[in-house]
Parts: structure tokens; sequence; C-alpha cells
């Protein structure tokens, strides 16, 4: 299916123009609200589109494909005067409510004839936020919708104008947090604009991701809470001897405590969300048996289950902290709804899905795809063929005028003892990003 837009076709002529560029399509368009029929939408059998609501701005309808997959799909081309779209925004608003569609995936693409941050615009005059900005930026928030990923053209619109060029970034795709649920690999495209001023936006639902080796270790953080946390990195680090007394017999005992580390994991917090699920049924079962049958027995198994359900409800917040990378949030109870939300659109949008090489070919395949990363990253750290320093070393000293005295120099030197890198561990955040061990701070400052 497919959206035009800005067409000004007026309705008599819309059949037979739709029918010869786009024989075997179905069509329907927003001439009852706009004489010129700015919004035009199409589609093509198995696809089934039910208008759900219309304006001179808009088109919302709900979209069924095959396989059960349904969305609602809004289609947006906004006036160009602020007055106008404050209208837009409420019917915006009214739709979320009337439809529901907080709870539905809901797809919104467009022109909305306005950017959100001067970034978005390409000349070095517009160097602040506007209120027009700020308006849609919070309209957009209130709605709880979020760029849709995207590749290709940043900026959408140009004014062809060569002798004072200008483009902005005026059409977007916009989705939920329940649509990146269900389409989790969905991505847009912008592409080049042809004929047009605007670019068009394809959308893929289910844009595979390139199927990579093994995944690079890295500390859970909510490991050192499970009672055998401390016994089992005991028993690891003294399997290789108690000591590690150069860096080679440290790599080994590290190697070892992966190892292991990757078991407790799998063992005791895998499918962390089908655990909470599954004792959160257990303890419904039994408190069901405490009312018809209130024994000891019972109680007890209503209490093991609460503690055991709260440590795993506990763990699975834990986990998608670590994975939202949300840094400023410390008070709240149970955020992991907020976290999850947050760790799947960062999973979106930093996962590589293709790369566009000089000659404009898009390449998805896997093996490609690292391939062209290691050649891009050896070209800038270890080039074939050094450049030459033409520059003297007194020149590059000359930059940087300061250095240390000679006290300091010396200072540099010193090794610092046990307990100033013990107080510095201790000092680190252990949702930091770990080092190239894998390890957080986290493992460190329990272990």
């Amino acid at each position: 299916m497919g959206a035009f837009l800005e067409t000004h076709i007026k309705e008599p002529n819309l059949s037979p123009i739709l029918n010869r560029i786009c024989p075997g399509w179905n069509h329907v368009s927003n001439h009852d609200t706009d004489f010129d029929g700015r919004i035009v939408i199409i589609w093509k059998f198995p696809a089934v589109v039910d208008v759900l609501h219309q304006s001179r701005q808009s088109m919302t309808c709900n979209v069924s494909l095959p396989g059960d997959n349904n969305f609602t799909f809004t289609a947006v081309y906004a006036a160009n005067t602020r007055e106008e779209r404050k209208t837009l925004w409420e019917e915006f608003f009214e739709i979320q409510t009337t439809l529901f569609l907080e709870n539905k995936n809901w797809l919104t693409g467009g022109d909305l004839n306005q950017i959100t941050h001067y970034q978005e615009h390409s000349s070095p005059a517009v160097d602040h936020l506007s209120s027009d900005m700020l308006e849609l930026k919070d309209n957009l928030t209130q709605l709880g919708v979020t760029d849709l990923r995207f590749q290709g053209c940043a900026n959408t619109w140009t004014n062809k104008n060569p002798s004072a060029p200008v483009t902005k970034k005026l059409d977007r795709a916009l989705i939920n947090d329940v649509w990146l649920e269900s389409y989790p690999n969905s991505v847009a495209s912008f592409l080049a604009h042809d004929f047009s001023d605007h670019s068009p936006c394809l959308i893929d639902l289910a844009c595979p991701l390139p199927q990579d080796g093994t995944n690079p270790f890295k500390f859970q953080n909510f490991l050192p809470q499970h009672p055998s946390f401390l016994q089992v990195v005991e028993t690891a680090w003294f399997q290789s001897g108690s000591e590690a007394t150069d860096l080679s017999t440290l790599g080994f005992k590290i190697k070892g405590l992966k190892r292991v580390m990757k078991t407790l994991a799998r063992d005791k917090f895998s499918d962390i969300q089908k655990r909470v699920i599954y004792t959160n049924s257990l303890l419904k079962d039994v408190q069901v048996q405490c009312l018809n049958q209130p024994n000891e027995e019972n109680f007890k198994a209503e209490k093991d289950l609460i503690t055991h359900w709260t440590f795993l409800r506990g763990v699975e917040e834990a986990f998608f902290k670590q994975k939202s990378r949300i840094n400023w949030l410390r008070l709240g109870d149970q955020n992991t709804l907020f976290f999850m939300r947050v760790a799947a659109t960062r999973n979106s949008y930093n996962s590589i899905r293709s790369l566009q090489l000089p000659c404009g070919l898009l390449v998805t395949d896997s093996v490609e795809l690292c391939e062209i990363s290691l050649a891009h990253f050896q070209s800038i750290l270890s080039p074939v063929n050094l450049p030459l320093l033409s520059s003297p070393f007194q020149w590059f000293l000359e930059l940087l005028p300061f250095s240390f005295s000679p006290v300091q120099q010396t200072l540099l030197s010193f090794l610092p003892d046990t307990t100033e890198i013990a107080k510095t561990i201790l000092k680190l955040n252990p949702n930091k990003s770990p080092g190239p061990d894998g390890f957080t701070s986290a493992f460190f400052k329990s272990a």
C-alpha cells in the first residue's frame, strides 16, 4: 500500500489517472473533506484498507495484511500555517483517544511542513529553536510517537533553487511503542526526490538484520543478586591458581570467569520475562488455594512465591535498565516497561542493516557489511601506505605549550597502591559500558 500527497487531482479525474498509472490498485481519497483531494491512499490485494477518519490534513485507516499483520496508518499533509496545523494536532489527540491508538500498532507518515530542530534545516542562519519547532516536538511527545529508524536522505525537501539552495526535513515516518514491539526490524528509507521537491519514503515492515556470529560477552549487572554468585566466582578463580602475577594468567582467569558467568545467566535468568510471567501464574494459583484451603502449607508457599516473584521482577528491571543505558533515573517503582521501550528503541537505531557505497549502491549482505566496515576502519587506523609527516617535531610541541613540571612528571611514574585502585573502582558507575573484557564495574564491586 502507499499514499500520494499534494496530488491536486480533481475527483472526476482521479480514477482514470490512477487506473492508468496504478492498474489493479484500489484507492481512496479525502475529496470529501478537501476539494483538491490532497491525500490519496492506494492498496492492492491481499491488503485490506478501511478508512476510519479523514480531514483536510490527514487520513487514518486500518490496514489488514496476511498473517494477522494489522496496523493503523495515518497519512499526513500538514498545512503551511501554524494556526491550521494546530487543528491537525487537535485531530490527532482526538483520534488517538477515540480509536484507542495507544494500544495499537500506529504508523504516521507524510509531510508535517515543520522541522523539530534547527539542525534539520540546511541554512546556517537557522541556528536556534523557534516556537514552531518546540510546538511540533511537544505534540509528538504528547502523542508518544517517535521517528521510525530511517536510512537515506536526512533532509527530505528541497526548494530546487540553485541560487539559494535550501533543504529541510519536513517528511517523517512516526511510530508508537506498540509498533516497535510488533515490528522491531521495520525501517524507513527516504529516496531521491526525482521530479518532486519531496523525497519519497519506503517502509519495510521486516527488514532482516544481518546475522552475525557469537555475541561478545557482556556482564549482566543483576548476576550478583543470585545467592551462589560469590561461590561460582571463587571456584572459577581458584581453578587456575590463587594469584595472577602476569597479564597472561589474568587473561586466562578472566576467560574462565566469562564462561561461568554465561552459564549462570543462562541457567538461572534466561528468558527472564517468561520466568516472571510463569512465577506470577504460580503465585495466583497458590493464592486461590489459600482462599479455599487456608492452611500453613499454602500460606508458606504463597510467601515463598511472592519473594521469588519480587526477586525476578527486580532482575527483569535491572536487565532492561542496563540495556536501555538510562543513567539519570535513580528512583521509582518497577520502571521495567519504560526500560523495555527505551532498550527496544536503542536496539532499533543501533543495528546496522545496510551501508551505502560512494557509488550509491546499497549493501545489505552481512558478510559484505563486515568486509566494508573492516576495510573502512583499517584505512583510517592502519593504512597500507603511511602518510609522510612534513611538519617538524618542534611544530607539534608549539601546538601544546603546556608541560608538566619535573615533580609532576615524577608523580606520573608512581604506581597507585591497592587502596587507591579499590577506591577508584568503587566510584565507577555500574551502568556504564564495560571494558574490552566485557565486565562492568558492578562485577568487580560485587566479587
